[in-house]
């Protein structure tokens, strides 16, 4: 038998089963489109995943300081308020694995503009710090390291903070006041997006930390030049592990009570 036959001979057979014909080919449309369907969605997800991941930064690691004991309860981790910014400058000098390591101190405040205000985190740091979290500034300019030794009272906003006080409005070079304390706008953030805990990280106010523990926390009396945290960056080509294994004890001058916590993002 030609294939020629053969083609006329099917071709008559779906004539004569049309209703067959029809419901085996819509069987057939329907599966691939779901195969197709299923695969896209799971490609979506994967890359607004690795998006989100992204979004906090790569090859970090968070050093938080120990736990201290009160009557006999231990109060957990980040309570000994005994790292400090030398410390965050003490692991760039001598461990050759840190690119980059910028102290932190934050806390929650009202902000005001205007007839506008919006409670939200400010967030205290150096220049280092917007390079590790791969915070990019849209408009305006970034504040630097004299900016952060002056105590300078400029800010960086966020998306979501800059949508709730300005309606529109350029906020670059405009004053805000937090906590009653005049800021001066120098730019504003590139939308981050939510955090893959779900957390707006557009909802944020980033000044020199010199400027946020002097007037917006407040300093510890018993340790004025203590931190929140110390967000250290890897070298590119090095890996998490590299920095995590020259923890306390060996090549980093790190107290005793210091937690180092391990997040692998990135490499």
């Amino acid at each position: 038998m030609s294939l020629w036959q053969s083609v006329r001979i099917a071709g008559r057979a779906l004539r004569v089963n049309k209703l067959r014909s029809v419901l085996t080919m819509l069987g057939i449309i329907i599966g691939v489109a779901a195969v197709i369907a299923m695969v896209a969605i799971g490609s979506g997800a994967q890359v607004r995943i690795q998006q989100q991941i992204a979004s906090i930064g790569s090859n970090i690691i968070i050093v938080l300081s120990g736990s201290v004991s009160s009557s006999g309860a231990r109060m957990g981790s980040g309570m000994a308020q005994t790292l400090t910014e030398d410390d965050a400058k003490a692991l760039v000098a001598d461990c050759p694995a840190v690119q980059a390591a910028a102290p932190t101190s934050r806390g929650g405040a009202q902000v005001v503009y205007g007839n506008n205000n919006w409670g939200t985190q400010v967030m205290g740091s150096t220049p280092d710090y917007l390079t590790i979290r791969d915070l990019a500034v849209e408009t305006g300019q970034p504040f630097t390291a004299a900016d952060v030794e002056g105590a300078s009272k400029v800010a960086l906003l966020g998306k979501t903070v800059v949508d709730n006080l300005f309606n529109g409005e350029d906020p670059v070079g405009k004053v805000i006041r937090i906590k009653k304390v005049p800021f001066t706008v120098a730019g504003t953030l590139a939308s981050k997006g939510q955090s893959p805990t779900g957390q707006d990280q557009d909802d944020i106010i980033i000044a020199p930390i010199s400027t946020v523990k002097k007037k917006v926390i407040g300093a510890s009396l018993a340790n004025a030049a203590s931190v929140g945290q110390i967000m250290v960056q890897a070298r590119d080509g090095m890996t998490v592990e590299t920095v995590y294994a020259l923890g306390p004890g060996e090549d980093v001058p790190m107290r005793s009570d210091t937690n180092l916590s391990n997040e692998h993002i990135g490499n």
